[in-house]
């Protein structure tokens, strides 16, 4: 195909034919238990240097206990790729977890400026459709795939995408390239010892997610029998074959939301953004000693920092109706 424009942002180079034989390899289909804590998870599946996705954001249905613990693991030298990269890259950078991203939706806070001005970290522009459409290409094994949109926008000239001759056509076409993340990580409402997880409500692309990394953490606000996942097995959202780790993390997304079962904390939200967003560095780190450096894990930062009252209150204020999950 001939190739009309190609955007100047660098990205990992998809490689199909390495995360076939990856999962070949170490993707089992035994049901064994994958239940660890949140340290174990982290400790065992997180590298430094991995390509790190992650499913929805810190205000809806994030991984926030997994990326507290990622924080508090120092990772280094992460490459990220979010759908909604704002504020959990906002702490990854200040925490010096996070060395690339791949962004589908930011506003640049002065915690980021900062990142960038002094070089700490490089950003690749895509958007949240086109970060979706990677990771699509990725689960599917194929190393691209044709877009609508992108081209033309300054945002394809600081992406990684390519425009080229449509063979069957003639006409122009955006290809996006894969992506096969090293490990993601995904909060999920109910999930069984093996894996087999569910999501309900409102979602943004946890089965691409899912599919395209070689590791998958998965964090859960319960886990249930198996039984109740073979009763109505349209319900499961991601696969157990696709799991590495089942973590039990009740109000895993705080102080984000997960449909039906609690609302966000309008107060911690507006402490976490205003931190992210100060010009006064030191904020910030406050911040992230108070909330993630100073407890050892979710469950101690739940009973420390926020308190039984408050998560009450959080699950009230979402009003759960009986029969939510019929």
């Amino acid at each position: 195909m001939e190739v009309l424009a190609q955007g100047t942002g660098e990205f990992k180079p998809p490689d199909p034919e390495g995360h076939r034989a990856y999962i070949q390899q170490h993707k089992s289909r035994a049901l064994v238990s994958k239940v660890m804590t949140e340290q174990e998870a982290i400790g065992r599946f997180v590298s430094d240097g991995d390509y790190l996705s992650y499913d929805c954001n810190m205000l809806l249905r994030g991984p926030a206990s997994l990326v507290r613990e990622l924080i508090r693991q120092r990772k280094k030298d992460l490459w990220v790729g979010g759908k909604f990269t704002y504020v959990i890259v906002s702490l990854l950078a200040a925490a010096g977890c996070v060395s690339r991203v791949d962004v589908g939706f930011i506003g640049l806070g002065q915690a980021l400026s900062r990142a960038l001005d002094e070089g700490r970290i490089k950003m690749t522009e895509w958007s949240n459709t086109s970060i979706t459409m990677r990771h699509l290409a990725g689960a599917m094994g194929i190393p691209f795939i044709p877009a609508r949109f992108l081209g033309g926008a300054d945002t394809f000239h600081y992406s990684g995408a390519k425009t080229v001759t449509d063979p069957f056509t003639g006409k122009p076409v955006t290809l996006l390239p894969a992506i096969n993340p090293d490990v993601s990580l995904i909060h999920v409402h109910q999930c069984d010892v093996y894996g087999n997880a569910r999501i309900f409500g409102t979602s943004v692309a946890p089965v691409e997610t899912a599919l395209s990394a070689k590791k998958l953490i998965i964090s859960t606000e319960e886990i249930i029998d198996t039984e109740e996942i073979r009763r109505n097995p349209g319900r499961t959202t991601i696969p157990y074959y696709a799991v590495d780790a089942v973590v039990e993390a009740p109000f895993g997304a705080y102080p984000g939301n997960v449909p039906g079962l609690y609302r966000n904390d309008p107060d911690h939200v507006t402490e976490v953004m205003g931190a992210v967003r100060s010009s006064d560095p030191e904020r910030l780190e406050e911040y992230m000693d108070k909330y993630i450096y100073s407890v050892s894990s979710h469950q101690e930062f739940l009973e420390k920092r926020v308190g039984l009252e408050r998560l009450l209150w959080l699950k009230r204020e979402e009003k759960i109706k009986e029969g939510y999950y019929i």
